[in-house]
Order: C-alpha cells, then sequence, then structure tokens
C-alpha cells in the first residue's frame, strides 16, 4: 500500500489472536524502524521483545501492584496533574469512542475497571516491545524525540505485515517488574512499550480509529502568497 493509505489505515490494536509473532517478522520490522532519523546519529533506542512467561509474570506483577494502590514507578517525567483544555477534551473523546464500541456504559464500574486492568495486561497481547535508552544521555528531551520516532517507523512496518500494535504506557507502569522479567540492565532508561500481535478483528474496539483535529487548528503558515 502507498505511505498515505499506510497512515490513514493504521490504528490502535486492542485486542489480539492468541497467535505467536515470528522472531523473523519481528527482526523484519525493527530493521525497517531502525531507519527512523536520530539526533546526530546517536541512534539512541534499544529494542526489548518479550514473549511466553516472561510476559506474563510482567502482566501479573504490573496489575498486582496496580489493584493493591502501590505508587506508579515511571522512568521519565510524566504529567502528574491530568491534562486540561483541548489536550483533556482530545483524551476523553477516544475514550468515548472505545466505550461506546465496547458497550461499556458511564455507571458500569466493573467493565470500566476491567478495561483499564486490560492496559496494565498490554491488552494480552503475545509481543511487547519495551523501549529504552542509555541513561548517560539524560536529561533526554532529544532521545524521547528520536524514540518517538523510531516507534512510529515501528508501528507502521508492523502494519504492513499485518500486525496491530498500541503504544502503552501502562504496560510499564511498574518499572521494576519489568526490568526484571525483561532483563533489563541498569544503564537503560525504560521509556515506554509497544503491545504487537495480529488483530483479533471481531474485538470492536479495534474498529475504533481515533479522529484528527483539523490543520486550521494547528497549522500556520508564513511568508507565503495567498
Amino acid at each position: 500500500m502507498d505511505f498515505d493509505t499506510l497512515v490513514r489505515e493504521r490504528r490502535s490494536i486492542r485486542g489480539y489472536k492468541t497467535d505467536p509473532v515470528p522472531r523473523q517478522v519481528i527482526d523484519e520490522i525493527i530493521e525497517v524502524a531502525k531507519g527512523a532519523p536520530s539526533s546526530m546519529n546517536t541512534q539512541p533506542w534499544f529494542f526489548h521483545v518479550i514473549t511466553g512467561e516472561p510476559l506474563e509474570r510482567i502482566r501479573l506483577g504490573n496489575t498486582e501492584r496496580m489493584l493493591a494502590g502501590a505508587p506508579v514507578q515511571r522512568e521519565i517525567p510524566v504529567h502528574q496533574k491530568g491534562y486540561k483544555g483541548v489536550h483533556r477534551e482530545r483524551q476523553v473523546e477516544i475514550a468515548v469512542q472505545l466505550f461506546e464500541a465496547m458497550g461499556i456504559e458511564r455507571h458500569d464500574q466493573e467493565r470500566r475497571r476491567d478495561w483499564v486492568m486490560r492496559g496494565f495486561r498490554q491488552f494480552d497481547a503475545p509481543v511487547s516491545i519495551v523501549m529504552t535508552y542509555d541513561k548517560s544521555l539524560e536529561p533526554a528531551t532529544i532521545s524521547h524525540f528520536d524514540l518517538g520516532a523510531v516507534v512510529y517507523g515501528l508501528v507502521l512496518a508492523a502494519w504492513t505485515r499485518g500486525l496491530g500494535t498500541v503504544i502503552n504506557g501502562q504496560g510499564i507502569m511498574q518499572s521494576t517488574v519489568v526490568r526484571e522479567h525483561a532483563s533489563i540492565p541498569e544503564w537503560q532508561t525504560i521509556m515506554t512499550c509497544i503491545a504487537m500481535g495480529y488483530p483479533d478483528m471481531d474485538f470492536a474496539a479495534n474498529s475504533v480509529k481515533s479522529r484528527r483535529t483539523s490543520n486550521e487548528d494547528i497549522v500556520t503558515y508564513v511568508g507565503f502568497d495567498d
């Protein structure tokens, strides 16, 4: 498919088949993704690809700690006070789309809680790719930018091979659990993770694609003839 179609058709996948993803296919995807640009060619990214029993242990430890009320353990600075204004509106909009697709009513606290737990379980995907960078690069704002570029390349390359993904910060809320079971060295900082697998298109939430705001709201042109 052409690039424009690829970008428009790709969506976040939150329901997966149990089929394993071949290691060779993942290696091909990473090979494509690492063509992303990076600041001064630093290529600061590391990919920790996890499946099977280690991933199940991460899911279990992450959900048990979150249910027990453990404080969040993220290794990068995150927004703590909740989004406001238009950012909050966009956050609510996608939640409404997902809950409507799944038939989760506003008053149904049990199903809403279960949905949150799915996020902590990385949506039960058969593969998780944990993204890290070298701690020596901190403060790492530029490295965060570079990892964003390589992750976008990864999710696009996965889509062309019939694989779905969702970039999922919930899956690494308890970084000590992730670090232990994924054998991530201490000299690397955990940034985010990507759930990956073959999409279950009978899962209603997979029909949802978030809407994008119009160019008029976010683009300015300077020096152009009208």
